[in-house]
């Protein structure tokens, strides 16, 4: 089996990193454009998310909301807590945790694309919601203090990375002892072919950066984590490939609770 830094070679990183930003522009942009992935509210609710949370925040950024799972039980977010939310796009998990932290507490989302930004930001200056801010970079090197965050969150981005690896380690590097990266993520039960893993049309979909669960795992535990929960969560792609990959290759969303030592 192929170690990260093996697959991670084989993907063009510039290529990969255009077409996420294009899907995602897309999805900032267009929501109600079809996508391999389910969108919007009514993914939220399937997914496990209370409404009355969503009624709270601004809705345009539930409407771009692209998760692929419900990790806020696991999470078990505190009022005063700094949570940094990677890949935040337009701001639906961020203004989610923003009603758990309360005032005194703060989000902070990290993101690379303009289009997603723009919007994050915009929704939060109309909703004058003051502890969420959003800065532009890549979530494979925050600019953010070591053990500065209480809680790291994400929903369906980490696959997305072509050096997951370094994710993991930056996400352990900016959290107190004791903290915990809860998250959402799409894995695969079979090592996916070079066709598929190697096709940054495909990562950008959520398909082709999907991990091997192993060598996910391992590089979770390998950032110097403990792994406290897992769970495999009620989700399903929309489009005939991505079913199809889903089907052969066993890909599907899962969500876990890991503790920084």
């Amino acid at each position: 089996m192929e170690t990260n830094a093996q697959l991670t070679k084989k993907v063009d990183q510039h290529d990969l990193e255009m077409k996420v930003k294009d899907m995602y522009r897309e999805v900032a942009l267009y929501p109600d454009h079809e996508f391999h992935f389910k969108m919007g509210r009514e993914l939220a609710l399937s997914l496990g998310y209370p409404s009355e949370i969503l009624n709270k925040i601004p809705q345009e950024s539930i409407d771009s909301f692209a998760g692929v799972g419900y990790y806020f039980e696991l999470g078990k977010l505190q009022e005063g807590e700094l949570v940094v939310d990677l890949g935040s796009g337009s701001g639906m998990d961020a203004f989610f945790a923003g009603e758990f932290v309360k005032d005194t507490g703060e989000v902070i989302g990290i993101d690379m694309t303009d289009e997603q930004l723009d919007k994050a930001n915009r929704l939060r200056d109309k909703a004058g919601l003051n502890n969420v801010r959003f800065i532009k970079s890549y979530i494979e090197d925050l600019p953010l203090e070591s053990s500065s965050a209480d809680v790291v969150i994400s929903n369906g981005v980490i696959n997305l990375s072509g050096n997951k690896e370094k994710v993991f380690k930056e996400a352990y590097r900016i959290l107190r002892s004791g903290g915990r990266m809860v998250i959402s993520d799409i894995i695969s039960e079979i090592q996916l072919p070079e066709s598929i893993s190697c096709n940054a049309t495909l990562w950008a979909a959520c398909i082709g950066g999907a991990m091997q669960k192993n060598l996910y795992y391992n590089l979770i535990n390998q950032a110097g984590f403990i792994f406290d929960k897992v769970q495999i969560n009620n989700y399903e792609f929309i489009s005939d490939n991505a079913r199809n990959a889903g089907e052969k290759y066993g890909i599907l969303s899962i969500s876990l609770l890991a503790i920084k030592r």
